[in-house]
């Protein structure tokens, strides 16, 4: 070593990549604090947030949500209202949901899901679909059992028969509702459809507090069956998932095939960007 020249102490030589860790872990809790406020702006349920109320929900000074929101600000995620000096989300931060929603597909959302109810219950679980005044079933999971439904899919029915019809009428606004009773007569599918605009109200009650719909054999003879609505980020339903078995064996009202079906699609909900009020 040259004469004269001299090095650091230990604690010096420690000192540049200490600092560098603590850099770098100040900004990670830094990255994680904006993240936290964006999301809240998609969990609160409300159009837009003030700084004291953001602070308090996320337990911050107001301070820091201060620069939080510039800082958000600066890449359109958030805007400010200048009269109310309240926050809501930006254009970028929309652009980023409809990119998600995009790439959402439902059957890919509800594949995993029809398959795990069809192994649960040993019955045929389905994907449906309305257009206009009918639904119809666009995917399935059938069991690995010698006697099965299998339905006919791309085949619409009207939706006033059969459980996943009924989930999806129930669930129409009142309007809709009674546009519907109005528009039509309400055909017999099977000898066990309800046609009867005043018990079919009745029945639409039942529903909307259950959260699912049953039938028996109102839609097709012999078969019974369960349905629930998904929900989409507009809170309206995106789709009904049903499990449908030979009536002499499916029980639907079951609490083990009401359960795992709400689960299920409360979970695909949650995938569309649902969230409830």
């Amino acid at each position: 070593m040259p004469t004269g020249a001299t090095i650091g102490s230990a604690a010096e030589w420690g000192s540049a990549p200490d600092r560098g860790a603590v850099g770098q872990s100040r900004s990670i809790a830094a990255v994680e604090r904006a993240m936290d406020v964006l999301l809240l702006f998609g969990r609160s349920g409300q159009a837009d947030l003030g700084v004291t109320e953001i602070a308090t929900a996320l337990g911050l000074t107001k301070a820091a949500v201060h620069r939080i929101l510039t800082a958000l600000r600066s890449r359109d995620l958030i805007v400010l209202d200048p009269t109310t000096h309240r926050y809501a989300l930006g254009h970028a931060a929309v652009a980023l949901g409809r990119a998600y929603l995009a790439r959402t597909d439902l059957r890919t959302a509800a594949g995993p899901e029809l398959r795990g109810l069809s192994d649960l219950t040993g019955e045929t679980a389905t994907l449906s679909l309305r257009r206009g005044d009918t639904r119809l079933h666009v995917d399935q999971a059938v069991p690995d059992q010698e006697v099965r439904l299998e339905l006919d899919v791309g085949v619409p029915y009207p939706l006033h028969a059969g459980g996943p019809s009924k989930a999806f009428l129930a669930f129409l606004d009142d309007v809709q509702i009674s546009a519907y009773l109005c528009r039509r007569r309400l055909a017999r599918v099977t000898d066990r459809t309800i046609t009867d605009p005043v018990r079919l109200r009745a029945e639409i009650a039942s529903i909307r507090s259950l959260g699912y719909s049953t039938s028996y054999g109102e839609c097709r003879t012999g078969a019974a069956s369960i349905a629930a609505p998904v929900f989409g980020h507009d809170c309206r339903v995106a789709a009904v998932i049903g499990v449908s078995g030979p009536e002499d064996r499916f029980r639907p009202d079951t609490v083990d095939a009401t359960e795992a079906l709400l689960a299920a699609t409360a979970r695909i909900s949650d995938q569309l960007g649902y969230r409830a009020a």
